[in-house]
């Protein structure tokens, strides 16, 4: 066999160290988010330049979060934080107190137009802004922005990933559009276990009643459960959903009184395990619909 010349040689040498060099010099930043849905998004916007980590964990509860030492010491290093906001995460201020952090973290719902609840006698904001597309498209004009202050030399790529991502979303926007709305407009009623659903509803056109307010940290009174129970029997809701992240006997006892019959899980608030029917948000809006359609098409 002829030997290559030893100019041939060494000059394939330097390209392959160059691209070892050019692969292991990849930079990355440390990424914290309240919780799984936005770090999916995040995630998204990021791509290879960021390690984000997401501090409630998949199908916890965004509102009942107990963070540990461990969170608190990732988030005193991370180089930028996000959270949801609008009410969300109560208790991230006071992780962010405990880690020591000084860079406040980014409000990815900035913008958005949300809407109001009396809830005990007060008006409280919706936080649950993801459950419509149109929002965390604006989410991610937030993170792109951020990212880029936080990272300014991967301000291309940054760029690059949000456009994509965007008109993944805005696809996937008239998918479930498209889906709801050969649906009729009578039928598109369903109860859940709290009022995660507003923006949904308010999106696509389906009304959802529940037992609960905003948060699950609240509890219904019995005159409360009373009177939902008899506005479903007067709208003729006839299916009924749990949610991943909380407790279901509540809604299984409304639904055992209304002869509401299960219509299967919903993923409002938290993303499934990576094997899971919801592991991206993308997936969590594909699946929630899909099983609202099915369930209220169904006899």
């Amino acid at each position: 066999m002829k030997a290559k010349p030893l100019w041939l040689a060494l000059a394939g040498s330097l390209v392959l160290s160059l691209g070892c060099v050019g692969t292991a010099s990849a930079k990355t930043i440390d990424v914290v988010t309240s919780f799984t849905v936005l770090s999916d998004v995040v995630q998204h916007v990021g791509g290879e330049h960021v390690n984000v980590k997401s501090l409630v964990p998949p199908n916890g509860d965004p509102h009942a979060f107990e963070p540990s030492p461990e969170d608190a010491k990732a988030l005193g290093s991370a180089a930028v934080s996000f959270i949801s906001g609008e009410g969300l995460e109560n208790w991230f201020q006071r992780l962010a107190t405990a880690s020591g952090a000084h860079i406040d973290p980014v409000v990815v719902s900035k913008g958005i137009q949300t809407h109001t609840f009396e809830d005990e006698g007060h008006a409280v904001t919706d936080p649950h802004v993801w459950n419509s597309i149109p929002n965390v498209l604006i989410w991610v004009d937030n993170i792109e922005q951020a990212l880029i202050a936080a990272d300014p030399e991967d301000a291309d790529a940054f760029k690059d990933n949000a456009d994509a991502y965007r008109q993944s979303l805005r696809t996937l926007n008239e998918q479930i559009h498209q889906q709801i709305n050969a649906v009729p407009k009578a039928q598109r009623k369903v109860l859940t276990s709290h009022d995660a659903f507003g923006y949904y509803g308010e999106e696509y056109g389906v009304t959802f009643l529940s037992p609960l307010g905003m948060s699950t940290e609240t509890e219904a009174s019995a005159a409360d459960v009373a009177q939902l129970i008899d506005q479903i029997k007067a709208q003729h809701i006839k299916v009924y959903f749990i949610e991943n992240s909380n407790d279901a006997r509540l809604i299984k006892q409304i639904a055992k009184a209304t002869n509401a019959r299960p219509g299967g899980e919903l993923y409002p608030e938290a993303l499934s395990e990576a094997d899971g029917p919801a592991p991206t948000y993308e997936a969590l809006m594909r699946y929630n619909t899909d099983q609202i359609v099915r369930a209220i098409t169904s006899e």
